[in-house]
């Protein structure tokens, strides 16, 4: 089969909405090319090892690449994407220069590019995300395993969004703890949820999509029967109270319900915020105040912002 890569050149604020735009028409999963990455300053308290190619990466801007089959609606698919894409500046998001470029690849060669972006990674003093088919062999006794198939699943776990979320959900989660999951995409946050001791945990999507994606994940890694997936809106028709809501999702979607994530949580209880843009944080801090929550902590990795609220 030939597969058509099609290659977005964009800026960072537009990764996660354009990765969703990418998966709605079809993509399975995206790989991101950003400059950044060759001049970060990393710790090495986890004991990583990078190594680059600058050749892999555009001079400024950000390339977010994903992989369609080639068919008769190949051009209808493409056009779809360039129109969602360019509608983002409707909702205030910098599309940057939004360069477009289709190439094709053979099957063989989608298969396996896309595989050498991801490898174990370390995000946190308690978890690693490693892929399917890789081997791994925790190196401590405490240490937590998520393994996620990025081939069939939204991402890696590893951008910066999630890893701040799962940071914020070890500072939280309490053994037994109810946890609701609003627009979980991968599932990979009700997993970690989970792992971390939580009893009850609700992985709530609107795409049907990752619904199918969720459950096979959290299958995968043996948290079934603790981690309900279903379809929802938000919280929508959502009853009872919770210890913890998190979401990793645009600014603009969280402001629409603050309110209903406070009526959800309990007392004493968390409201975990992520997918924020370092400029739209304070609009963000100022609806969860409005609303009757406290700002407990706000942590911060590369230009986003993940908020622990409590109520």
């Amino acid at each position: 089969m030939k597969w058509s890569e099609i290659g977005i050149l964009t800026t960072n604020e537009a990764i996660e909405p354009i990765s969703h735009i990418l998966h709605e028409a079809g993509a399975s999963g995206v790989v991101i090319e950003d400059p950044f990455e060759l001049v970060k300053e990393r710790e090495d308290q986890f004991g990583e090892i990078y190594q680059l190619n600058p050749d892999d990466y555009p001079e400024e801007g950000v390339i977010i690449k994903a992989y369609l089959p080639v068919n008769s609606f190949l051009g209808e698919t493409v056009d779809g994407i360039k129109a969602a894409v360019n509608n983002l500046v409707s909702y205030d998001i910098d599309i940057g220069k939004n360069r477009v470029t289709i190439s094709e690849v053979n099957e063989e060669e989608w298969a396996t590019a896309w595989k050498k972006y991801y490898n174990p990674v370390k995000i946190s003093e308690k978890f690693t995300i490693v892929p399917t088919w890789e081997e791994y062999e925790p190196v401590s006794s405490d240490e937590l395993i998520i393994e996620l198939d990025p081939g069939m699943a939204f991402g890696t776990g590893t951008h910066p969004t999630t890893v701040l979320c799962i940071q914020a959900l070890e500072r939280t989660v309490q053994t037994g703890d109810r946890i609701i999951d609003v627009g979980t995409g991968s599932g990979v946050l009700s997993i970690a949820a989970a792992k971390l001791g939580a009893g009850r945990i609700e992985a709530l999507d609107l795409d049907e999509v990752a619904v199918n994606v969720a459950r096979v994940n959290i299958k995968l890694n043996k948290v079934q029967d603790l981690v309900e997936v279903r379809q929802s809106n938000l919280l929508d028709g959502v009853e009872g109270e919770s210890d913890i809501v998190v979401a990793n999702i645009l600014a603009e979607v969280i402001l629409r319900f603050v309110d209903d994530a406070y009526r959800i949580v309990k007392k004493d209880g968390y409201f975990i915020t992520s997918g924020i843009i370092q400029q739209k944080k304070e609009s963000v801090k100022e609806a969860l105040l409005n609303a009757g929550f406290a700002i407990e902590e706000v942590i911060s990795m590369e230009d986003w912002v993940a908020i622990i609220a409590k109520k």
